[in-house]
């Protein structure tokens, strides 16, 4: 069974604009309604599928404080970035079973980027799940709300 939210906004900015907020981890920040994803442990532009990025970030549900390290899974320049967040435990980077997509088109208008936020918990262990008291940890409007914080970001 596929667990996915999906959500679509037209944000009144080119695709290169949206996607350098998307590919600059700092910027990451900007991209959520609230207080949830802190700054950026690394820097560096996301060029390349395979490139890892980490943020600092923090819940109350998964004990506070933490860091998420993100394995870029799909990148192609203006168009599409998404990445799988994970930890590393004993040395070893391990998945968390969700993941994140962010798909960019040009609005039919030409006065705009439709972007669509795709959030998919799938392969969530339930260990987990239970630990958090369930996936996802947020409702479906946290999608469009993130959305929103993306275009007030990119068009400010």
């Amino acid at each position: 069974m596929t667990e996915r939210f999906a959500v679509t906004r037209t944000i009144p900015a080119p695709p290169d604009r949206v996607f350098a907020a998307l590919a600059d981890p700092s910027r990451h920040k900007h991209t959520e309604p609230g207080d949830w994803v802190r700054d950026a442990v690394d820097t560096a532009q996301i060029d390349h599928v395979g490139q890892m990025f980490s943020v600092n970030m923090y819940l109350d549900l998964a004990g506070g404080d933490y860091v998420m390290e993100n394995k870029v899974t799909h990148f192609e320049q203006d168009r599409t970035i998404g990445w799988l967040p994970g930890t590393t435990q004993e040395g070893r980077w391990q998945a968390g079973g969700w993941w994140w997509r962010y798909d960019l088109t040009p609005a039919g208008d030409g006065a705009g980027t439709d972007v669509t936020l795709t959030y998919d918990w799938t392969d969530t262990p339930q260990a987990f799940r239970d630990q958090i008291g369930g996936m996802p940890p947020f409702p479906e409007e946290f999608l469009g709300q993130s959305l929103a914080a993306l275009d007030r970001h990119v068009t400010a």
